[in-house]
């Protein structure tokens, strides 16, 4: 709470303009939780990796926000509240958001504060697995945050997974020709969300795989036992996962694509329409997932109970046998003088031959009927 009574404070443009004791990210003794930081101007990036304060100073010289086109990049990496509470303190975050930025665990979400939008993502990666168990983890989530104000983009990452390097070198080089850096922090938001989405869609393709080997055991020939109902329930389980992180965030991407939309430039809110519609692509793929492994489970569970009266039916038809040649020994083995064939000379070999007679003829119906 002290933290978040110090950013309320913060936020003052008095205070902010008067404590710039913040800045602990000097070149040569930035924390770990600092990836990169850098100033871009006109779409191309202005000098080395610098510090937080060092890259708004720099984009304050270039004009900032008021030119459209210098905006500094600051990406990080699990940041504690020490860590975080300077570079809030200098870009005016909102106290909120940058709780929901430093704990994680939030879901996925875009707000506004101001003229900053505030977006939660949360990543996902495919765990490679020789076999599918009740134990498999299949999925991998972790979660990336991003401030885009008028002339910066902070991220903040939690995960060991999802790197924004890549993607970095990928804007900085304008290898897909658009030149997106050259349309400010909001283009940047987009190309984040749009990697991610990618992210979404390749994990959707692999889990594609894993239910379709669920799907194929299930319906196999197993003598109407089915698949170990645990294989179908951990899937269930991490598809569900991702369920979680990809349908609350079509919603805001959708409204990031709105003409009502007015914080982001129109040129980007075609972008944005572009995430939404692979978005809603891969919330379709696992809403279908998650009702398939339900079919699945049914499937499983009335394979399960198929086979159970199958066992019940050739019990009782052995039983049933069983019991002809039972009643009729029992039957002669009572103690009586005066019985029916007791002291015939075939008669012993007559009442097998019956016995014998009996049960094969039971045998041949319960196979007939199917029940053997």
């Amino acid at each position: 709470m002290s933290m978040i009574n110090n950013l309320r404070a913060a936020v003052r443009p008095a205070r902010r303009r008067a404590d710039d004791s913040y800045d602990t990210l000097r070149p040569g003794h930035a924390p770990s939780a600092v990836v990169d930081c850098a100033v871009y101007q006109h779409g191309k990036r202005a000098g080395d990796t610098c510090s937080p304060r060092e890259a708004a100073r720099r984009v304050r010289a270039a004009g900032g926000h008021e030119d459209g086109r210098s905006f500094s990049w600051i990406g990080l990496h699990e940041p504690t509240e020490a860590e975080f509470e300077g570079i809030a303190q200098r870009f005016g975050l909102h106290p909120l958001a940058v709780e929901d930025a430093v704990h994680a665990h939030q879901r996925p979400k875009v707000e506004r504060y101001d003229d900053v939008l505030f977006a939660v993502f949360k990543t996902i990666r495919y765990v490679e697995h020789d076999q599918l168990t009740p134990t498999s983890e299949v999925v991998e989530t972790g979660e990336l945050m991003v401030f885009a104000g008028q002339d910066f983009v902070i991220t903040v990452r939690h995960g060991g997974h999802s790197s924004l390097q890549e993607l970095r070198h990928r804007l900085e080089a304008d290898a897909d020709g658009a030149g997106l850096l050259q349309k400010g922090p909001h283009a940047v938001l987009h190309a984040i969300a749009d990697h991610v989405v990618d992210n979404y869609l390749l994990v959707a393709d692999r889990l594609q795989t894993d239910v379709d080997e669920i799907e194929y055991d299930v319906f196999a020939n197993k003598g109407g036992r089915g698949t170990d109902v645990g294989r179908v329930y951990q899937l269930k389980r991490e598809v569900l996962e991702f369920k979680r992180a990809v349908t609350p965030l079509l919603r805001p991407m959708q409204q990031l694509s709105e003409p009502m939309q007015r914080l982001v430039d129109p040129d980007i809110q075609k972008y944005f329409r572009d995430v939404a519609d692979h978005l809603a692509r891969v919330t379709e793929q696992v809403h279908g997932f998650d009702e398939l492994l339900n079919s699945l489970l049914q499937a499983n569970l009335a394979q399960v109970s198929v086979g159970q009266n199958e066992d019940m039916r050739k019990i009782t038809a052995w039983a049933a046998i069983f019991a002809v040649p039972t009643m009729i020994t029992g039957v002669y083995g009572m103690n009586f003088d005066y019985m029916p064939e007791l002291h015939h000379k075939y008669g012993y070999p007559m009442v097998l031959g019956a016995v014998a007679l009996i049960c094969v003829g039971m045998y041949r119906g319960f196979r007939r009927n199917g029940w053997l």
